[in-house]
Formats: C-alpha cells, sequence, structure tokens
C-alpha cells in the first residue's frame, strides 16, 4: 500500500514533529511535509499553544518559496484537525491548497476530530491514506492520546539508582548517583513533560529546582509538590523562581482549618498556587490529582522524580504508566531505596513490567518500562 518513498517522506514528518517535542504541550506534536515531483516543497511542526500547526507551517513555508501546492502530497504525522480551538481547522487550510493525497500516520484520538478530519478531505477530492508508520507517530503523543482515550496523563516515573537498588545514603545524599550524560538525559524527559512532580520529603531533603536546565527549551513545564500539610519551606529554591514560565503548585490534603489556610495564603503571595486533594486517610488523593491535571488543566504528561516514600504510593496506586530507570555500575550497600512497596503475600501479587528501551549514556544503564 505504501512505497519506499512513502516510506522516506513520512520519515522527514516524523523528523519534523520531534521538532514539537519540548514546544506543543498540551497539543500533539505534529509534523509535516509536502511533496511535489518528489522534493519537499515544504515543513513544519507545531508551534506552542495558539500558534500555527505543523500543516499551516508546512503551507506557509512552500508559499514563502513561491511553491505551488496544488497536485502535491501532504505527509502528516497526525490527522488534520476539524474543529476550532486556539487556531482554526487545519482541514480548510487544506482543502484551499488543493493538494491531490494527504497521508496520516494515524487517527486524531481527539472525539471532536478522530476520523471527521479525514471524510472533510475526501468530501473535497482529496486522495486520503492513514495508518503510515502509525506506531512511531503514536509513541511521539503517548500523553496526549492517554488524555484523550483515558481522561488521565502519562506519568513517568523517573529513579537514579545503584546497582543493588540504592537511591541514597542513608542520611539520604544522593548526589550524584549518575555522570553527566545521564542527567542531561534525565532534563530531556522534564523538558517535554507538562508537569514535573516530586514530593515534600524531597523539596525539604534536597532542595531541588527541578526546573529544565540541561536541554535547550522555550518553555518550562510546571513543578507540583506533593505536601499534605504544606510543610514545604517558604525559602526552597522551587519557589524562588515562579513566573508564568515555570510555575509552581502544592497539592495538600486539606484547607479546611485556620492553620492551613494561612500557609496556604503565605504560598499564594509568593505566586504557588495551592489545591487540596485529599483522600479518605487524611493524605492527597493521587489519582483524583492525576485526573484532574488531565481533565482540567489539558496536562499530556507528567514526570515523577520524588522520594521513595511517594514512589511507593503512586505505585501502589496503579498511577504510574512508565518506569524510568538509570542504574550506576556500582554498588551502595547500605541507602534508601526505590520504593517503599506493600510487602507481597504471594508472587502472583506483583505488578509486572516489560522493558521495551534499554541506552547506555556514559558509563550508566537508562531502562524503560512499561506495564506489561
Amino acid at each position: 500500500m505504501y512505497s519506499a518513498v512513502d516510506h522516506q517522506f513520512m520519515s522527514e514528518a516524523l523528523a519534523e514533529a520531534q521538532k514539537a517535542l519540548y514546544l506543543a504541550n498540551p497539543n500533539p506534536r505534529v509534523g509535516c511535509v509536502i511533496v511535489n515531483d518528489g522534493k519537499v516543497i515544504g515543513r513544519g511542526f507545531t508551534q506552542q499553544a495558539g500558534g500555527p500547526h505543523a500543516e499551516v507551517q508546512a503551507l506557509n513555508h512552500a508559499k514563502s518559496q513561491n511553491h505551488p501546492v496544488a497536485g502535491s502530497t501532504v505527509y502528516v504525522t497526525l490527522e488534520p484537525c476539524n474543529h476550532t480551538g486556539r487556531t482554526p481547522p487545519c482541514v480548510d487550510a487544506l482543502i484551499v491548497a488543493k493538494p491531490a493525497k494527504v497521508v496520516v500516520a494515524m487517527l486524531d484520538p481527539n472525539p471532536l476530530v478522530s476520523g471527521k478530519g479525514l471524510e472533510r478531505l475526501k468530501a473535497a477530492g482529496i486522495a486520503v491514506q492513514c495508518g503510515l508508520l502509525e506506531a512511531e507517530a503514536e509513541a511521539l503523543n503517548r500523553g496526549f492520546i492517554s488524555r484523550m482515550t483515558r481522561g488521565l496523563p502519562w506519568v513517568r516515573l523517573k529513579i537514579a539508582a545503584s546497582l543493588d537498588g540504592k537511591t541514597a545514603l542513608p542520611d539520604g545524599r544522593s548526589q550524584w548517583i549518575t555522570g553527566s550524560l545521564a542527567r542531561a538525559d534525565g532534563h530531556h524527559w522534564r523538558a517535554q513533560a507538562c508537569a514535573i512532580v516530586t514530593g515534600v520529603g524531597t523539596v525539604k531533603e534536597d532542595d531541588p529546582s527541578l526546573n529544565v536546565r540541561d536541554v535547550v527549551t522555550q518553555r518550562q513545564p510546571w513543578r507540583i509538590i506533593i505536601d499534605s500539610k504544606l510543610e514545604t519551606p517558604l525559602t526552597a529554591k522551587i519557589l524562588g523562581n515562579v513566573s508564568n514560565q515555570a510555575d509552581v503548585m502544592i497539592v495538600c490534603a486539606n484547607l479546611n482549618d485556620q492553620s492551613m489556610q494561612e500557609k496556604a495564603s503565605a504560598f499564594k503571595e509568593c505566586g504557588v498556587e495551592v489545591i487540596a486533594m485529599p483522600n479518605p486517610s487524611g493524605k492527597v488523593d493521587l489519582p483524583a490529582l492525576f485526573s484532574y491535571l488531565a481533565k482540567e488543566r489539558d496536562m499530556n504528561e507528567i514526570h515523577i522524580e520524588a522520594g521513595f516514600k511517594l514512589n511507593g504510593s503512586l505505585l501502589r496506586e496503579a498511577c504510574v504508566d512508565e518506569l524510568l530507570f538509570y542504574y550506576a555500575p556500582f554498588f551502595m550497600g547500605e541507602g534508601i531505596g526505590m520504593a517503599n512497596g506493600s510487602p507481597l503475600a504471594a508472587l502472583d501479587e506483583r505488578q509486572d513490567w516489560k522493558i521495551f528501551d534499554q541506552s547506555m549514556f556514559g558509563p550508566d544503564l537508562r531502562l524503560r518500562l512499561i506495564k506489561n
């Protein structure tokens, strides 16, 4: 159904989509190339929210080079949108441009679109094909797909550990277990997330900034602190550079008593948002929080960098979709583990995970796992 040339140009569209990896949230990462007579005449990728989508970028690029699009073939990694959001529908721009064919990697999981964009193109007399390099396109947008189909973000838990599974010395010191290349890769995953989540224990012990520093990005993700009793110090680094480009949210268990309300007011005066998300045990309701972040805050991917207590809670409550492990090649012996999971009464109670990617970063091994 698809030729080697089709594969080549869709691969180029996927390469364009990669350029939106840190940029497009909460929109999907989409790339587009326009081809005429075997040559690419236009390229584009989704810009920041409110900016042009990939198809419009590619059409504008072709126009700027005085290349006519009529009769061309458009390769795009996601079905063109057929609804008005912050920008007009991309199908309208394509119909006006009159390409002969549009080749799409995957249908849009957004129920507002999901096939309707392709139907409009067909109705306008434009040939349509869908499904080329679909898996590659889906891998770029796990979070967007998750939000649209499950009402939940894609939650990725990052842990750096020794070979014997220790994340810190007994006194809590953990800088640095892995080398600089592994740490830079960790910032790559931070940069593509909508939010970085940690616990108050990590804030108090490590005083991290939790922003993106080791890769170039125009957008800083939100930083979210799970802090049931609002114990985050007002002097914490994570609160020191709050701005529209690096917002902070603290999630507590309740705001019912005066003491908690006074603490919340102090944070709000620093520009920090405080919300309450209680569970019946008087702690933060983690599943409800992630549902809220997807449905109310349009967050696609969440990146977790926390301590063993919060890690254990997230795993016990089945909040984690992907594990991102970095193993440094040494044994620590005594130290703090990865997660304080509940003891198993039998092995068949365990959570099984599947390794789907492994890479080396200097001496350190990175494993990526999803639930089996």
